[in-house]
């Protein structure tokens, strides 16, 4: 059994982590942190998992994560960078579900998150766990920096297409919308009912800190530096990112038989039938990206629809998929749950 340790295990993607992994038939969680909840039944914060752990959550300055085989970090942006260089060098893996470790350009990535890095010797050495495109590299990694939300559902999204050169590479586009978990579980007066529901607003126009991360990784595939606007907006939804993305055709192509191509042999990817408009909830609880390509009116802009649910392929379930090829288990091992409808 692989023992698994998570550090702040009390917002939304720690609770979907204990979800993904109570279940999964390789993993024994040996540990969960909290400073703020030490000694709280975990099933008693979160009740959805009562009768499938058993586990209190334990100060991290007492949790003897060193015992285990890979920790997964599910806290703020720059918790890891500060506490898992230790664990690094003691033999454990690492997972970090925040942007510590995903920009490689330290001083890019101290601009946009506001703060020294504490670790930049380990940046080099982290993987980008983007599955699809990595994969390889995250198989021996011991350092992995999970993607953002956006950031995989716009990659996927984009990738068959750079690494093809079909599209212009300076004037790509992003528009994507996602739900308000998004946004962490904290009082948040942007987040409260009373201002979210009924609502719908765009958000960090002039730069969202998940734009050097998605421009780094489509200018990896391109192999050349991209040209990306990028704009968010907040939908009244709990779950789910909707990534609608626009690209200028460089060279003509089949753009159905590229994306059915690219991803045919990618458990988590699904491409739809030419026409398709997939939609959040039918990938709802599950760790799947759904695209769907479209050329309207047969004219020089192509349009790919992604669909991703924030919490688990934008998140957690990416995180797992993670620790499975790390581990040498077939990819989808714990992650096979269908999305929930309605």
């Amino acid at each position: 059994m692989i023992r698994v340790g998570i550090v702040g295990g009390t917002g939304y993607t720690g609770v979907e982590l204990l979800r993904l992994l109570a279940r999964h038939p390789e993993v024994q969680i040996a540990s969960i942190t909290s400073r703020g909840d030490a000694g709280t039944d975990v099933a008693q914060m979160f009740p959805n998992l009562r009768g499938r752990l058993r586990l209190r959550f334990e100060d991290p300055a007492k949790a003897n994560l060193k015992s285990c085989d890979i920790v997964f970090f599910a806290t703020p942006n720059g918790v890891a960078m500060e506490q898992a260089p230790a664990l690094l060098d003691a033999g454990v893996r690492i997972i970090d579900l925040a942007a510590d470790y995903r920009i490689r350009d330290v001083a890019d990535w101290s601009r946009w998150y506001g703060m020294q890095h504490a670790s930049p010797d380990w940046v080099d050495r982290a993987v980008y766990g983007l599955p699809e495109m990595n994969r390889a590299a995250i198989r021996n990694a011991r350092l992995v920096a999970n993607p953002g939300c956006y950031p995989t559902a716009v990659q996927l999204g984009f990738m068959p297409l750079l690494e093809r050169g079909l599209v212009d590479l300076d004037h790509l586009v992003a528009d994507a919308k996602s739900g308000v978990s998004g946004a962490g579980r904290k009082a948040e007066v942007a987040t409260l009912f009373a201002e979210a529901s009924d609502n719908f607003k765009a958000y960090a126009v002039p730069g969202h800190r998940h734009l050097p991360e998605i421009r780094q990784g489509l200018s990896a595939m391109a192999g050349r530096p991209v040209g990306l606007t990028f704009v968010p907006h907040l939908t009244p939804m709990i779950r789910g990112i909707h990534a609608t993305l626009y690209a200028r055709i460089r060279a003509e192509a089949d753009f159905q038989a590229v994306f059915a191509e690219r991803y045919r042999d990618e458990p988590f990817v699904d491409v739809l039938p030419a026409g398709s408009h997939p939609d959040t909830r039918s990938v709802r609880a599950a760790n799947t990206c759904r695209l769907a390509v479209h050329r309207p009116q047969d004219g020089e802009i192509l349009v790919v629809l992604a669909v991703i649910d924030n919490l688990v392929k934008g998140a957690a379930g990416q995180a797992v998929q993670n620790l499975n090829i790390m581990f040498g288990l077939p990819e989808t091992v714990g992650l096979q749950q269908i999305a929930v409808l309605p």
